[in-house]
């Protein structure tokens, strides 16, 4: 996930769910090896950090590591952002309320998901979250065929009945998932309404102080641990503060349907990412039915870019 989370904690990052314009120059073959080099890199160092996670949770439990990355990067974000409190109308700040339970909701839930499942086919699960919110948005018939490819490699990925993989961690993934697709419409509001990335740095702030009894119950003192907080600030910075400062430079650049794009090959990266540091294989059915839940999601980001650009084409009456 690329979150602020799942990052994207995989879960996806902040810059990966907002809307961005890439400016007229710097997107010919030559000028785009870089920015794509810089989202790969982002999409790298949120799914290493999902990884990581996974290996800290003995330590304080999946509550208490969602809490400590969410309270690391929250602090990072306010610092380097200093958001202006003052001049925010009741509707602003709502939304920028709803923003930040939404990413605490979709953190907490994915890292329940990786608690339980292995790190590929949870962020695969939670990629449908996005995918149905593209096809959805695009509205044409050949939304059929990437729905029916998503559901295809769904229903592999559980061995035609989920009964290789926890069904509560099946569960939490998907929702997971849904909270992603509201964090990409709320990420979009909350774009609007504040400028640079002050709406993210308080939204981020929400969500720490939203989660924090959480994690408090769930790991208690284990989080005033010296080796427990620095690994949980660890996790922030390769799921939270790089991604997303490699996705904002990259997204200054790059054209937004190829951003899209990219981020669909974060099933794969988590999958890398859960064989190298956790040991997770995959079978071959898993592996497959990753790669066809990747090819709905390019091929749907694909189909809402070629119907936006259909509509622009039209003339106006």
């Amino acid at each position: 996930m690329s979150t602020p989370s799942a990052a994207t904690p995989a879960t996806p990052s902040p810059a990966s769910a907002a809307p961005a314009a890439a400016p007229a120059g710097g997107t010919g073959r030559r000028g785009s090896l870089g920015p794509v080099g810089l989202v790969l890199a982002g999409g790298v160092s949120v799914q290493f950090g999902a990884a990581l996670a996974v290996t800290l949770m003995p330590r304080a439990g999946a509550a208490g590591v969602v809490t400590l990355r969410l309270l690391a990067a929250a602090l990072v974000l306010l610092v380097v952002c200093r958001p202006r409190l003052r001049g925010h109308s009741r509707t602003d700040w709502g939304t920028v309320v709803v923003f930040g339970l939404t990413m605490a909701a979709m953190n907490g839930l994915f890292y329940q998901a990786v608690d339980r499942i292995p790190l590929g086919p949870a962020v695969t699960l939670e990629v449908l979250g996005p995918l149905t919110l593209s096809v959805l948005a695009s509205r044409r018939a050949i939304n059929a065929l990437w729905a029916a490819l998503a559901l295809a490699g769904v229903f592999l990925l559980g061995g035609g009945g989920f009964g290789s993989l926890d069904p509560v961690g099946i569960a939490f993934a998907l929702g997971a998932g849904s909270m992603w697709a509201a964090y990409i419409v709320f990420s979009a509001r909350t774009g609007r309404r504040f400028p640079q990335a002050d709406g993210l740095a308080l939204a981020m702030g929400v969500a720490a102080l939203a989660f924090l009894p959480f994690g408090v119950a769930g790991a208690g003192m284990k989080l005033l641990d010296p080796t427990t907080l620095a690994l949980g600030s660890a996790v922030a910075v390769l799921s939270s503060v790089l991604p997303y400062t490699l996705e904002l430079l990259a997204l200054r650049r790059l054209p937004a349907s190829t951003f899209a794009i990219l981020m669909s090959l974060e099933p794969a990266l988590a999958a890398t990412a859960g064989f190298l540091i956790l040991g997770q294989t995959l079978a071959l059915t898993e592996a497959a039915a990753i790669a066809l839940v990747i090819v709905a999601s390019m091929g749907a980001v694909r189909t809402q870019v070629g119907s936006r650009r259909e509509r622009k084409a039209v003339p106006e009456a």
